[in-house]
């Protein structure tokens, strides 16, 4: 069995040593110019104090607050999130909130805030969304028409799970990214597609063997306690899924057994009914004619007349 030549992304360690790190800057701006719009491409970055984000150790790995620049001088932040499944909408709405409080200012202010984005990288899908096949989500405040309310909050959410490319299908800078955080820790080389642009050194930096010794133990760590929640969320969503099953079995069953009593009663009753009318009509064939024993039970002349023959 191969080892892993390159580190898993969605680990904190690893999201952290792609993306949060300085050095690897470039590779951060290029990653989010491939999903950002043309007008808030960032010429430039810089990373603000995270502790003043995250309330607990594992969200402040996992989330950037970045100050960007464009080409035109345009200041906006960028929050990037390494998305976790417990209450996730919530989760990212409330730290979006922090890039936005602290634009306020000291003094006389007139409350003009410059545009936030938030990006969420997920490898889960939402329950409501599995019958979703976008991959890249936009969202922004719109009104009841369907209109843009507010353009200044973005959130832009990757599902990986929706992202199911090859190498040879890859046409666009954002199709790289994905597979790149979809497949990373699967390969053993560098495909030639990505022997461009900031991708060498991307791989550079997630290459295991050039991990110190601190470096590997701290990987290993985050890789355990990756899979052990990936573990218990999947194990969940089943459980979940299979009572669901359970609920809808049981329920049809019920509704099944309802009906088909409910058949069996009308049946049953239509039945004693009719053996109840033809032993009216034998009672009457000795006293009454035909016709009269026909507006009396409703039944056909030849039905009863069938009585009187025997039949």
């Amino acid at each position: 069995m191969l080892q892993d030549k390159y580190l898993n992304p969605f680990t904190d360690f690893g999201f952290k040593k792609l993306f949060g790190e300085e050095p690897h800057k470039e590779v951060l701006i290029a990653f989010l110019n491939a999903l950002l719009p043309e007008k808030h491409q960032i010429q430039d970055l810089q990373y603000t104090r995270t502790e003043r984000l995250g309330l607990t150790l594992l969200d402040r790995r996992a989330i950037f607050d970045l100050s960007c620049v464009s080409p035109t001088g345009e200041r906006f932040v960028v929050e990037l999130q390494k998305a976790k499944h417990n209450f996730f909408k919530d989760r990212t709405v409330y730290y979006a909130t922090f890039p936005i409080q602290e634009q306020a200012q000291r003094g006389d202010w007139d409350y003009k805030l410059s545009a936030v984005y938030t990006v969420g990288i997920l490898d889960f899908l939402f329950e409501e969304d599995r019958d979703n096949d976008e991959v890249v989500h936009f969202i922004q405040l719109k009104n009841q028409n369907g209109e843009v309310f507010y353009d200044k909050l973005t959130f832009i959410y990757l599902t990986l799970p929706r992202f199911h490319k090859t190498l040879d299908e890859l046409e666009t800078a954002q199709d790289k990214w994905l597979y790149i955080f979809k497949h990373l820790q699967d390969l053993q080389e560098i495909p030639a597609i990505f022997n461009e642009g900031v991708f060498p050194q991307l791989f550079e930096t997630a290459e295991l063997a050039c991990f110190n010794s601190v470096e590997r133990d701290a990987y290993q760590e985050s890789l355990k306690n990756y899979r052990d929640w990936k573990g218990v969320m999947e194990t969940a969503i089943e459980e979940a899924q299979e009572k669901g099953r359970e609920a809808g079995l049981e329920e049809g069953l019920q509704k099944g057994l309802e009906q088909g009593l409910e058949k069996g009663r009308e049946e049953g009753l239509a039945q004693g009914a009719r053996i109840k009318t033809l032993e009216l009509a034998r009672n009457l064939l000795d006293v009454l004619d035909n016709a009269t024993i026909a507006l009396k039970t409703g039944l056909l002349e030849q039905e009863f007349q069938q009585l009187r023959t025997g039949g």
